[in-house]
């Protein structure tokens, strides 16, 4: 069976959830505390005092892909707690042109048909605290679908790990994404295959790879919260993001490629919240050769009353790089106002 060590294998796993995370840069390994956590590090998920659901909708490349992602988390006991979480990445009504021209060689427009490509992500998570006081860990078990059209379709199954850890008002995180090497299996429709195997001389002569893996990634984190006449507080938090492989990562080497992020949140009455991140640094080389570096500025607002919250991001201000970008809103409730 063949397979292929991919960079950027599953890469909408890595995408992130929570318009307020996303403000801050995805800079939330160190105080992640709500249902999100068991996207962002699970051992947060132990922070929760009653069940939580969270929503969000973003849009990207100018409206083509939707990305949807809910969740669910609750306690278990004081010292445990689990969730669920979905995640959808999907282009729809993507035109198949394979059959536009017939066998005489004509171009029949009728032969143009619909097909719709569409990555999921479900990810079961588990957190409980450890006897050394402010130390907790989590785990993740990911199913990973992938379908594309009626070409191909794969399974793929991953484990993340994620420690947390808090003394004097500090945070630290560490997450450790697919430790074991996340694996998707691809079933490749052969007929459908050979439809276009010959399209073009020389071109698609081979089946590609049904075994595609995924290499580990880690988030180290730190935070603090500072509060200021009890009405006023800033939080402020960075990430070291790495991946055990060359990229264009401001800092890369042949082991790891790092790339760090920093947010901040200006928060009132615990009410009202302004924030703002800067991440994802990669060096980038321009038409002409010369390299520069490219980065992620964000910004987002949030407003939360009475358990329930909703957050605003505007990702990748200023078009300072390649990054995704767009206009992103959720919503998180405890649904412990409903008792």
């Amino acid at each position: 069976m063949a397979q292929a060590v991919r960079k950027y294998s599953n890469e909408f796993m890595n995408i992130g959830v929570d318009a307020a995370s996303l403000g801050m840069a995805n800079a939330v390994t160190a105080q992640s505390n709500n249902v999100n956590a068991g996207y962002w590090n699970p051992a947060g998920l132990v922070q929760l005092e009653d069940s939580e659901l969270a929503l969000m909708h973003a849009s990207y490349f100018a409206n083509i892909a939707q990305y949807d992602y809910a969740a669910f988390a609750k306690p278990i006991d004081d010292r445990s707690a689990w969730g669920i979480s979905l995640i959808r990445f999907g282009v729809d009504d993507i035109l198949n042109t394979t059959q536009l021209i017939d066998n005489q060689g004509n171009i029949d427009y009728n032969r143009i048909s619909l097909f719709s490509t569409a990555d999921y992500g479900v990810t079961f998570s588990y957190a409980r605290r450890l006897p050394v006081p402010g130390l907790q860990y989590g785990v993740n078990a990911k199913v990973i679908r992938r379908i594309i059209g009626d070409f191909a379709s794969s399974w793929g199954f991953g484990l993340d790990v994620g420690v947390q850890f808090e003394r004097n008002g500090w945070n630290f995180g560490l997450m450790l994404r697919d430790i074991t090497t996340t694996y998707n299996i691809w079933n490749i429709n052969e007929e459908k295959f050979q439809e276009i195997a010959n399209a073009i001389p020389g071109e698609n002569q081979e089946l590609p790879e049904t075994t595609e893996i995924t290499l580990p990634k880690a988030q180290l984190g730190v935070s603090k919260k500072f509060t200021f006449n009890y009405d006023y507080s800033l939080t402020a938090a960075a990430n070291l993001n790495m991946r055990f492989e060359q990229t264009n990562d401001i800092i890369s080497t042949n082991l790891v490629s790092i790339d760090p992020a920093i947010g901040f949140e200006f928060g009132y009455t615990e009410m009202v919240f302004l924030r703002a991140g800067v991440g994802n640094f990669q060096n980038v080389r321009q038409l002409d050769g010369r390299e520069s570096v490219a980065f992620q500025p964000n910004i987002g607002l949030g407003f939360r009353y009475k358990g329930i919250q909703i957050d605003y991001a505007l990702t990748d201000i200023g078009d300072q790089s390649v990054a995704l970008y767009s206009n992103i809103f959720s919503l998180r409730i405890d649904l412990g106002i409903f008792r």
